[in-house]
């Protein structure tokens, strides 16, 4: 590879907001995004909330002649929304579905039916291995009393654990996707602590779009004005975050948004807008001791970040164990009072009474059943995503009684360039 290798890449991300028969406008919006992509021609579109088969098949023919290599990412009952468009070969490609995604009978929500998960393509580029991630969250549909705050903390540090476990032979690091958090949320501080990830919008130099970088704007006719009266500028959660290892430099030339309606047509291609980034991966200088100069204070962010995850994890693992107790309970109640009508059924004396009660009873207990096993799964899943960090933490509090260390992020990097120079 040349001194002077240079890698451009244009990257495009949009949640699509492409619900069967409740997104307003899909059909017309759909046809106006593949234009759109045909038209600027990035080297990769990475899109969430693509719900509909049909919508992403209808996209795959329209975009091949541009985009021949294409991807929908399946889970859950009603599928990931994840899909990606990509100007070139993809080598390989997986997913990783997440282990806790809301609640069953929260069906207004919908998170759980829809299987949220990340998916992962590897590009060959120029003698590069990018690794391009594209992820969609759970849903914050109440900022004051978040009741899914747990699942999308265990959800961020599984998207942590995946990409580190996957990225070991990548040259560069690429996530985009609606994460559903702020980015001063637990969650997005705990991408970027632990897996060193950079965050377009805060590294480039050249931005256009949105005020703040904001992905839910008012302005978008499509948005849900009551929610963002606490946010006069909107809100960010949609995100481009990126890294490079192994001797490669990348950084951001440009970052631009959608700001909130379409010049055109005037309606928005969604109620999020859209991320455009350009960025420019080149070959860094050799270091020695990468890491090396970093000392305990440096690590204090990371180890804030990780006790705050860990805190949060045990409070809904809390919550779960105690809703999967008062499920027992009832089950429990609902069992003796079974036996209770059978005896009255039995005896005679109050036969119709208890035949009517029978049916009731039965489907109470069967309810409660259910429900105490989705808590008790619940439970588990946040006390393994818990255990994994119990084990981070014991681990750097070892690394601090033998002295200065390298900052874990910067560990894990030179883990990674060790990795791929064996």
């Amino acid at each position: 590879m040349k001194p002077n290798f240079s890698l451009r890449l244009r990257i495009f991300n949009l949640n699509c907001w492409g619900i069967p028969y409740l997104s307003k406008h899909r059909a017309d919006r759909m046809k106006r995004l593949g234009d759109f992509l045909n038209k600027e021609s990035f080297d990769l579109a990475l899109l969430e909330e693509v719900w509909s088969e049909q919508d992403f098949q209808y996209l795959r023919q329209k975009l091949s002649p541009t985009y021949p290599a294409a991807h929908h990412f399946r889970s859950g009952i009603i599928g990931s929304g994840l899909c990606v468009f990509s100007k070139h070969p993809i080598q390989e490609l997986t997913q990783h579905v997440y282990t806790l995604n809301g609640y069953p009978y929260m069906i207004h929500h919908g998170d759980w039916f829809s299987g949220k998960a990340v998916g992962l393509l590897v590009l060959h580029l120029s003698g590069v291995v990018l690794n391009a991630y594209v992820t969609h969250l759970h849903a914050e549909y109440n900022r004051r009393k978040d009741i899914y705050l747990a699942h999308r903390v265990a959800q961020a540090w599984e998207l942590a654990q995946f990409i580190h476990h996957t990225s070991k032979k990548a040259d560069v690091v690429l996530l985009c996707g609606d994460l559903n958090m702020h980015p001063e949320d637990l969650g997005c501080c705990l991408l970027k602590e632990w897996i060193g990830l950079r965050d377009a919008y805060l590294e480039t130099q050249d931005f256009k779009g949105s005020e703040e970088g904001s992905t839910m704007v008012p302005k978008n006719c499509y948005v849900n004005q009551q929610e963002l009266k606490p946010f006069p500028f909107g809100i960010r959660i949609d995100y481009v975050l990126y890294k490079a290892v192994s001797g490669f430099y990348i950084s951001c030339k440009s970052l631009e948004t959608t700001t909130g309606y379409d010049p055109h047509s005037g309606t928005p291609l969604s109620d999020h807008e859209a991320l455009m980034a350009t960025l420019c991966v080149k070959q860094s200088p050799p270091q020695q001791n990468p890491g090396s100069t970093h000392g305990p204070a440096e690590r204090l962010p990371l180890m804030s970040v990780l006790r705050e995850a860990w805190t949060e994890l045990g409070l809904g693992m809390a919550q779960a164990r105690w809703w999967a107790a008062f499920a027992s309970y009832v089950i429990g109640l609902g069992l003796l009072f079974l036996a209770l009508l059978c005896v009255l059924a039995a005896g005679g004396g109050a036969r119709e009474a208890a035949i009517l009660l029978w049916t009731p009873s039965v489907g109470l207990v069967l309810w409660a059943g259910a429900f105490y096993l989705f808590h008790v799964q619940e439970a588990n899943g946040l006390y393994r995503a818990q255990a994994e960090l119990q084990h981070v933490l014991g681990r750097a509090r070892e690394s601090q009684d033998l002295g200065p260390g390298p900052q874990p992020a910067l560990l894990l990097g030179q883990q990674e360039r060790n990795n791929k120079e064996q």
